[in-house]
């Protein structure tokens, strides 16, 4: 596997790879690996034979007071994950690349960014949409693989490929989930024991409204309620937990009945690290709910990748 550093050179490895007659893989990631981007390394390479790997601490998707310089940073590890996962390429420039001296452009989102966590951290999308404009221009023509753990940010990108006429597939790949069903995350390793233990009720609230969707519970209010309930025990603050439409990410009111499909969202600090996760009620499966306390898919598959 290539380490690259230089954004031209990065663009040349992947012109070389077309060249040749290769698809182009690409799986955006801000590092500290775990087992769910290894999932969408493989996912890549089911669909290209070259899958190129960026790890980017992209400092404009961070609000003032939010963890940027404390974001787990772990390039050897990384590096050495990836390259047993089979990635071709490796690109991990420095800030200072991406964004160079006197830059000021940026890729506004629209409506689809502007709910959920978009209410609740201004600026992160604009800042998300314009390093993935970037990365989209250095890789050039490709198929991109995201997790829909963030599943705001996949439709968001979605709408930006079709409004700029981008040359890339979006592919969206399902939660990776613990053995107890947390969804896996960089931010996990924040938590301490006992947070982590309050956190895995995450999935039960989740599986719950899931079961009541498909009894026949169509109302939005319902379903929020039910979830709110479990997860105000154990969470010290909830950003929001809101039922929306799962294409344009309308938030429903309370009175409103889902479709046949709809997204149920939620973001809440357990201690202070702040959790997201969801479900597309209708679609999804219920996260598969376990004991109470991470199993081997949380202490030993992501540290396996940090080993590798």
């Amino acid at each position: 596997m290539e380490l690259r550093t230089d954004p031209e050179e990065f663009r040349r490895a992947c012109e070389e790879a077309r060249a040749g007659g290769a698809r182009v893989g690409l799986v955006p990631t801000m590092g500290a690996l775990h087992e769910g981007h290894l999932t969408l390394i493989g996912e890549a390479r089911k669909r290209a034979p070259f899958v190129a790997v960026t790890l980017f601490v992209n400092p404009t998707q961070f609000a003032p007071g939010e963890d940027f310089a404390r974001y787990p940073r772990t390039l050897e590890r990384d590096s050495a994950a990836c390259e047993a996962a089979g990635a071709s390429v490796l690109f991990a420039p420095e800030v200072s690349t991406m964004y160079p001296p006197g830059e000021e452009t940026r890729v506004h989102p629209g409506a689809t960014a502007a709910p959920l966590c978009g209410a609740h951290r201004p600026g992160h999308f604009e800042g998300v949409a314009t390093v993935v404009t970037k990365l989209f221009a250095l890789a050039g023509p490709c198929v991109a693989v995201f997790g829909r753990k963030d599943y705001q940010q996949l439709m968001v990108i979605r709408r930006l490929v079709r409004d700029l006429l981008l040359p890339v597939e979006v592919v969206g790949i399902p939660t990776v989930r613990e053995s107890d069903g947390l969804a896996l995350s960089s931010r996990n390793t924040y938590l301490s024991p006992e947070d982590r233990r309050r956190a895995a009720e995450i999935p039960h609230a989740l599986a719950e409204a899931a079961r009541a969707f498909e009894a026949g519970e169509r109302r939005a209010g319902t379903l929020v309620a039910r979830v709110r309930a479990r997860l105000a025990r154990i969470s010290d603050r909830i950003d929001y937990i809101d039922v929306a439409e799962p294409e344009s990410l309308r938030v429903l009111g309370a009175e409103e009945h889902a479709g046949e499909r709809a997204l149920l969202a939620l973001a809440l600090r357990v201690g202070t690290t702040r959790l997201i996760d969801n479900l597309v009620l209708g679609e999804d499966s219920a996260p598969r709910v376990g004991d109470a306390s991470p199993g081997p898919a949380s202490a030993s598959a992501s540290a396996e990748a940090r080993r590798v």
